[in-house]
């Protein structure tokens, strides 16, 4: 049986640092044996369907090509289309009324609790607001994650210690949906 994934690569292709060509990325991920290959922009989705292995063992397998082909190391998250659909679906904030700009995803490589977030004092900074997910944190920044003073510190390294994580805007979220959906 195979299933349809997306591959979230963190900080990839991001002020001339860790440059991975997408055109390189979907040939590597081709010699991995993956079919139906498409990447969504430069900053490090690629859509792929695979008929062995896990989310897991599949993040663990891109990882370490990347290295092998590129010469160093880059965090890699896979989730399928029932756990990006259900992400999208379940999002606590308005979607369909914000700019796409205004909300993120941030996926987690594992589960989360609010005892990780709890030193954060969501209160001073409302507007903005954060819930999480399903190995997710959704983030409304009015003014984008540029500006945003609560994304500041949901990534400082104490809170995400011993996690993988990378953020996406609402516009993302909905494309890797689309693309992962059966056709």
């Amino acid at each position: 049986m195979t299933t349809t994934y997306a591959a979230l690569l963190r900080g990839i292709n991001v002020g001339g640092a860790k440059k991975v060509p997408m055109a390189e990325l979907r040939t590597l991920m081709e010699g991995l044996g993956h079919s139906g290959v498409r990447s969504y922009l430069q900053s490090g989705q690629a859509v792929f369907t695979a008929d062995h292995g896990d989310e897991e063992s599949l993040a663990a397998e891109i990882t370490a090509a990347i290295e092998n082909t590129f010469g160093f190391s880059v965090d890699v998250i896979v989730r399928d289309h029932a756990y990006l659909a259900a992400i999208a679906d379940n999002c606590p904030f308005p979607a369909a009324e914000l700019e796409a700009k205004q909300l993120h995803v941030t996926y987690f490589s594992e589960p989360v609790d609010a005892t990780r977030f709890a030193a954060i004092d969501q209160q001073a900074f409302l507007p903005e607001e954060f819930r999480l997910g399903d190995r997710a944190l959704y983030l409304y920044a009015p003014d984008g994650l540029g500006r945003s003073k609560l994304a500041e510190q949901l990534a400082k390294p104490r809170v995400n210690k011993g996690l993988i994580a990378t953020s996406r805007n609402w516009n993302t979220v909905v494309k890797l949906v689309e693309m992962t959906a059966a056709e």
